[in-house]
């Protein structure tokens, strides 16, 4: 697959090395070309000067051939200027476009007659999501949805005095008989761990597992003592996020915005129904300890600056903030502080990766979420065809061939989430979730799910 890339920024540069693993032909466009050389030292790529949207520009990229194309710059206006040149000039079949303004998706102009975006991807939008699913639920580190919902994976930090710390996994359906879920990946530092029945999960490992919605907080409680409901959420930055966030939260949570800029806390204090807005600094100490930081559940720092981010979370956390998260941009800072008096750190890059990437995958899947910074892939992918076409359709789970470092974690079947038991039969339009610890062999994974019918179709 021929691949154009628009903009070689974070979000651009971790497609290219993602993507260039899989065996992809790809071509990033960019106007720095120092960032380009960077890239063609650390990868096996091409590399195109220039405005992204320009026709020739393009061109010399190989759009006459290219199958896909991602603008991924800074500029809203940039990318879809890039995909509508794609559409008329090169007859491109898949567009993807980041756009980062609510008003132009709002207006409903990305169509073939207008604005020709096959798939449009909002940063903001996916950020706000995946943190409201963290305020929903105490102690976790990550919250995914498969199956519109039915199932989530969670991943959270095992502590002593949880039930099943130092104990066999195995162990785990005598405390909890009428709950199912599974283990699907254990984080011990920076080492994976395939899971089995006889592992033995330890204080301060990371465990990602699965289940139905429903039965989340259990499962949770047994890899540590269950914390209260959150019930305070304090947001830092009353910008795109933090409004979003706010709106989210405000009927379900006690809210309150700090933001700097006066007009917009006053914009802000008029959209909001239930929620306090503060003019102020959210790094201030003696403002946090006027609103009761020490009472806060929930700290969320997502102004437009990593550094005032990162100094107001620490702040509220050493003031007493039960749970703090930081949005930092910049992956070296994210690497360095995680872990640390920052209990999550969101990277809007690698939130938009997994969301292009679900759109970019073949053999059916239809949902890509990338963990621990691109450590490993959550995929799911809907089993078509039959037991005569499908690789999956017809067998047992412990008859799949799954690539190594890969293990199915769940099927939905209807509205039933079934966990991954060996001998359980895969039928037609199931959904599995997999976990994916080898990034190489996505595309095994993603050959699993081709049924023959389509190949020679």
């Amino acid at each position: 697959m021929k691949i154009i890339i628009l903009g070689g920024g974070q979000v651009g540069a971790n497609l290219a090395q993602n993507l260039t693993k899989e065996a992809s032909d790809i071509t990033v466009v960019d106007r720095d070309s120092e960032r380009l050389r960077e890239l063609q030292d650390k990868l096996d790529i091409q590399t195109i000067r220039g405005m992204a949207s320009h026709p020739e520009i393009l061109k010399q990229a190989g759009a006459e051939e290219a199958d896909m194309l991602i603008a991924v710059t800074s500029s809203d206006e940039v990318n879809m200027v890039a995909c509508q040149v794609a559409h008329t000039v090169f007859d491109i079949e898949k567009k993807i476009a980041r756009i980062r303004s609510s008003a132009y998706i709002e207006k409903g102009i990305f169509k073939d007659e207008a604005m020709p975006v096959d798939v449009i991807v909002n940063p903001e939008e996916i950020v706000t999501l995946d943190i409201l699913r963290l305020i929903e639920n105490p102690g976790a580190l990550q919250v995914m949805e498969f199956a519109n919902g039915q199932a989530q994976l969670v991943g959270m930090k095992a502590f002593y005095g949880g039930p099943l710390v130092n104990q066999e996994l195995r162990y785990l359906r005598q405390h909890m008989p009428k709950v199912d879920t599974r283990v699907v990946a254990i984080f011990r530092g920076d080492s994976p761990i395939i899971p089995h029945g006889d592992t033995v999960i330890e204080a301060d490992d990371e465990v990602f597992f699965i289940a139905a919605k429903k039965d989340i907080k259990n499962v949770m409680s047994e890899m540590r003592r269950a914390e209260a409901p959150n019930k305070r959420i304090i947001i830092a930055g009353g910008g795109t996020i933090g409004r979003g966030l706010a709106k989210g939260a405000e009927k379900k949570f006690g809210v309150k915005v700090i933001e700097q800029k006066k007009q917009t806390a006053l914009e802000l204090s008029e959209e909001l129904d239930h929620a306090i807005v503060l003019a102020g600094d959210a790094s201030d100490r003696s403002l946090l300890m006027e609103e009761n930081i020490n009472e806060a559940d929930v700290f969320c720092a997502v102004t437009s600056d990593d550094e005032t981010n990162i100094m107001s979370a620490m702040l509220a956390k050493s003031l007493g903030a039960r749970k703090v998260i930081a949005l930092i941009n910049n992956q070296a800072y994210a690497d360095l502080i995680e872990g640390g008096n920052i209990d999550v750190v969101i990277n809007p890059h690698q939130a938009t990766l997994g969301s292009i990437l679900t759109h970019i995958r073949h053999g059916d899947v239809v949902r890509d979420h990338s963990l621990r910074r691109g450590a490993a892939e959550a995929i799911e992918a809907i089993a078509h065809g039959d037991k005569n076409n499908s690789k999956v359709i017809g067998r047992r789970i412990e008859e799949i061939d799954l690539p190594s470092g890969t293990n199915i974690g769940a099927i939905v079947r209807g509205n039933e989430v079934l966990m991954a038991h060996d001998d359980i039969i895969i039928s037609p339009d199931d959904h599995l979730i997999l976990f994916v610890v080898e990034k190489k062999r996505i595309r095994d994974v993603e050959k699993l799910f081709e049924n023959n019918t389509r190949l020679l179709s």
